[in-house]
């Protein structure tokens, strides 16, 4: 939810075408009056036709399960296919609508899927490009913005995941590098958590905007989640992505600092994210007294070549940086950032649900370009526990690296929001679901503290939002401190602290090795709304340490264990979990890639 996301532990807590008839005004031109309004007639039908299909297509949708009846009869392979999705009558009549399905095999149906897929995710985008929003309230333009931003990166997503599946190993039609099964797994997940986000922020307005917003919409969930089903189906498993004559050497590795670079990475970039920071050589140094190449952020980011290959460093030096909208889009690619430490480089800002924003357009500041590098700098927003939800940084690029940073905020203040992510030797504070979101992501050798939240309030650490029982996502917590933060230290008895709740059906979070206060609840985690999610969950404990620890009062859902498997364990680690091993060394920072710590 957005600003639905108030728990119960929070106080208060499609455009129309019209057509015209054509004219004609001399008899010299009745050839081509009869021409064109054969012409026309034939448009207006075959428009009939495609709305009678899309109508058809929309009204299977979100009834699978209580209507089950077909449009038409499937082929065998296409029947098999779309047994394995969660949404099978909408999978078989948009299948049968796509040229080319009803002579596919079940192998030839994976790509099919997607294709088809990510045309639908392209219509809507175009469909939605031309809308107007002057007049409307600025939630509901918050969420338009959000949703344009969201469609667009899912229809990167779709076509890197159709690409990859067309060419599984070496280079795609479109000269890219082709994606390994786990990329295309994370790619699709992160397109399905995109138009969730989107539909999320529209929720709570009102208006013909989103009227329309949401007829665009339409389906587009269910389409991913069963592209991302049947590509599941059809040899990937959950916690793939390493080959298995690999597993074991990564399992062993203790910690790795260099070696392993991706190929596209040249030798000067290798030597160069090897040297300590005061060696190195930034492509632009923001400083407010004018000193540097840049006066703002902003600035520095718009600099920033498109798609870059080679990795472009922002040195941001000290003082406190409060700039409106900083994002590193989806076409910043290969970016780092680094500050003066945590502290002395702050980018800071206010904004909040509670004055008018979706919670996704609140951050201070966001990322979604892959190969995104923070390092050295605080993220805060200083909107206060009464404005609720208040992102201080967010992030959905893939293999994403925040290295010592401080997060700051209070609720929703890490939004980890999709693709691979990695957190190490940072603190983050927070009250209320403050890391949340359905990335991919570890965090390593981090404090994470639970600040002192608003009277009648309860914290909670983590709100993981993974939706779907495909997606490879979930929020792992590996050798970390959990502690209180001094205002709550004193106050402790007062305003219990769980290690987290479901914020979706398929909620997972772990933690490993960890040490935990005795500000935890004994319980451990606490229930999002009654009995929602606690046997389609997976919460589980591992080795951890301290006087929050113990187990023995923990709750007793279905969904809830502790992990006494090594086996088990080894699944979120950065070698398994994120598939750390292969890209993490080309960052420079070191990293467990096993449990050993």
């Amino acid at each position: 939810m957005e600003y639905g996301k108030l728990g119960p532990n929070d106080p208060g807590g499609s455009s129309r075408r019209s057509t015209t008839p054509l004219t004609n005004s001399t008899p010299s031109s009745n050839k081509k009056l009869i021409f064109l309004s054969l012409l026309a007639a034939a448009l207006i039908v075959t428009a009939a036709i495609s709305a009678a299909v899309v109508t058809l297509v929309r009204s299977h949708a979100s009834a699978d399960k209580n209507h089950p009846n077909l449009a038409r009869k499937p082929t065998q392979a296409i029947s098999r296919t779309c047994s394995k999705t969660r949404f099978p009558t909408l999978c078989i009549n948009s299948l049968l609508d796509f040229p080319g399905s009803t002579t596919a095999s079940e192998e030839d149906l994976v790509h099919i899927s997607v294709n088809m897929t990510l045309r639908h995710v392209s219509h809507a985008f175009f469909a939605s490009t031309g809308l107007s929003y002057a007049a409307t309230e600025s939630k509901v333009s918050s969420a338009y913005d959000d949703c344009l931003e969201l469609i667009e990166e899912s229809m990167d997503a779709l076509s890197r995941s159709f690409d990859s599946i067309l060419s599984p190993s070496g280079i795609s039609d479109t000269g890219v590098a082709a994606g390994s099964t786990e990329d295309v797994m994370t790619w699709l997940s992160a397109a399905l958590t995109n138009q969730d986000t989107c539909a999320e922020g529209l929720e709570g307005t009102s208006g013909s905007l989103k009227e329309q917003m949401v007829d665009n919409l339409k389906d587009l969930s269910e389409l991913v989640s069963n592209s991302l089903a049947i590509y599941s189906a059809s040899g990937s498993g959950d916690f793939s992505g390493v080959p298995i004559q690999n597993r074991r050497r990564l399992m062993e590795e203790d910690s790795v600092n260099g070696g392993n670079f991706p190929r596209w990475l040249s030798k000067r970039d290798r030597r160069l994210l090897s040297l300590p920071q005061s060696a190195i050589q930034a492509d632009i140094t923001v400083s407010k007294s004018g000193d540097g190449t840049v006066k703002t952020i902003a600035e520095a980011i718009k600099n920033v070549p498109d798609h870059g290959t080679r990795r472009f460093i922002i040195y941001v030096r000290a003082g406190r940086y409060e700039e409106n909208n900083l994002k590193v889009g989806r076409k910043k690619t290969n970016v780092m950032f680094i500050g003066d430490g945590k502290g002395k480089t702050v980018i800071t800002g206010k904004r909040n649900v509670i004055d008018g924003m979706t919670t996704f357009h609140t951050a201070s500041f966001a990322a979604s370009g892959a190969g995104f590098i923070a390092r050295d700098i605080t993220f805060e927003n200083y909107a206060g526990p009464e404005k609720h939800q208040a992102v201080a940084l967010r992030v959905g690029a893939d293999h994403a690296v925040v290295y010592r940073c401080s997060i700051v905020g209070y609720q929703d203040s890490c939004y980890v929001h999709s693709n691979r992510q990695f957190f190490r030797e940072c603190d983050i504070y927070g009250t209320v679901d403050f890391i949340f979101g359905n990335a991919a992501v570890v965090f390593q050798k981090c404090n994470i503290y639970a600040r002192k939240p608003m009277a009648q309030q309860k914290n909670t650490i983590t709100a993981q939002n993974r939706k779907d029982p495909n997606q490879n996502t979930g929020i792992s917590i590996h050798n970390c401190r959990i502690l209180p933060a001094p205002d709550l230290a004193s106050v402790k008895g007062k305003f219990p602290t769980y290690l987290g709740r479901p914020w979706k059906m398929y909620s997972r979070t772990v933690y490993l090795l960890s040490y935990m206060g005795d500000h935890i609840s004994p319980r451990g985690w606490l229930e999002w709304n009654g009995d929602f999610a606690l046997d389609t969950l997976y919460y589980g404990e591992y080795m951890n340490y301290g006087p929050g620890a113990a187990v023995g009062q923990r709750v007793k859902w279905p969904g809830y264990r502790v992990i006494t498997s090594t086996v088990e364990a080894n699944r979120f680690t950065v070698a398994q979990f994120i598939a750390g091993s292969a890209w993490l060394p080309s960052t420079g920072v070191a990293f467990a890639a096993g449990l050993s710590t």
